[in-house]
């Protein structure tokens, strides 16, 4: 099968692969001992998470310290939650990750309106006493990369703390730095599942939400694993190494995907995006079926966090388009592994699908 769904997860790089192996803790090795222990395993076992962090730091602008935790998820909860904040607004085509806690914490939360292109105005209004603000950097079902240092200055002039789901942006994209909270995850860089972070200014204080510890400064309980912050760390340093040659991959493979899908509209801003991710509509395609029927490709129609859910996607109403245009789209991830040859497979793939629905690609 070609896997064209990067941006619900991506494959691990085998540089973060080899980078878990000895921490792994297998037959004649001591590296699954605690990294809290005061022994020596023990002490090996911190020191590796912290050579980790070092390289999971450089993702972030400099004046800050990182939070490492189960994923993005935990990391925006801890940043929404922690801080205290109880009047909110966040962009309208938030990951359900922002948008359910930010609604839980404050019903009448603010949403800020993107336009047809699926972008957030940079002088968007930020209503009056709103204590936090939030807006991704880069949208995970059509790819539009948000105007957030913009949005960031007029939230700190209402006196509103900044925070960033840059999850689809880390290591891709130069880090969001006028933010005073970013969260990422390790597995949409080519990293192991099941750790994140979360990156804090300096003088930025959170009430920890998960208790029982003093580990990482008293503001996330719980033994960290040496195996996961050492792949995370790899996959960090290896992004930051190939920023430019992914991005360039990327862009190759856009225009090749926009030159076989001439038919099909792009959802979402053309330039103001990440070109790994391909969001396109085709009238009267029901994608569903094209997802079922199109088995040699992995790929979605949208956020992998509401799949099944059958509602349509809140990222494409809040572009303007009608629910039943929403379900004629689908989204085409592809990456740093992804082939020329494979991406045409692929794209061929998808056209006979819409084909078959008696469309004419």
């Amino acid at each position: 099968m070609i896997y064209c769904d990067e941006q619900a997860t991506t494959p691990l790089a085998p540089e973060a692969r080899e980078a878990m192996l000895p921490w792994l803790g297998g037959p004649g090795s001591d590296g699954f001992a605690n990294p809290h222990s005061p022994h020596r395993p023990g002490r090996a076992a911190a020191a590796a998470i912290e050579l980790a962090v070092e390289a999971i730091a450089a993702l972030f602008p400099p004046g800050g310290r990182v939070i490492l935790t189960s994923g993005a998820t935990e990391a925006l909860n801890l940043a929404l939650r922690g801080s205290g904040a109880r009047r909110l607004a966040v962009s309208a085509i938030e990951h359900a990750a922002v948008l359910e806690p930010a609604r839980a914490i404050d019903p009448a939360c603010a949403l800020l309106p993107v336009d047809d292109q699926g972008l957030v105005d940079p002088a968007v209004a930020i209503p009056a006493g709103t204590e936090l603000v939030a807006v991704m950097q880069v949208n995970n079902e059509i790819g539009t990369i948000q105007p957030v240092e913009a949005i960031a200055a007029r939230a700190k002039a209402a006196g509103a703390l900044m925070l960033c789901d840059a999850v689809q942006g880390a290591g891709k994209l130069a880090p969001p730095a006028a933010c005073d909270m970013i969260a990422i995850s390790a597995h949409k860089l080519y990293g192991p599942k099941g750790i994140g972070a979360l990156w804090l200014r300096d003088g930025i204080a959170l009430h920890p939400q998960i208790i029982g510890g003093g580990q990482q400064q008293g503001l996330r309980a719980g033994t960290l694993s040496p195996a996961l912050a050492a792949g995370f760390g790899a996959a960090a340093r290896l992004a930051r190494e190939r920023q430019a040659e992914d991005a360039a991959h990327v862009a190759a493979l856009w225009a090749r995907a926009r030159a076989a899908l001439a038919g099909w509209q792009v959802n979402g801003s053309a330039t103001q995006r990440w070109h790994g991710n391909l969001n396109v509509r085709l009238d009267r395609l029901d994608a569903a079926r094209l997802l079922s029927e199109c088995r040699s490709v992995a790929l979605s129609a949208g956020s992998a966090c509401a799949s099944g859910s059958g509602r349509p996607s809140h990222v494409l109403r809040a572009t303007g388009l009608s629910d039943t245009m929403a379900r004629t789209a689908l989204r085409i991830g592809f990456g740093r592994y992804t082939g020329q040859e494979d991406l045409d497979k692929a794209i061929a793939a998808i056209n006979a699908a819409a084909r078959a629905q008696g469309l004419d690609v």
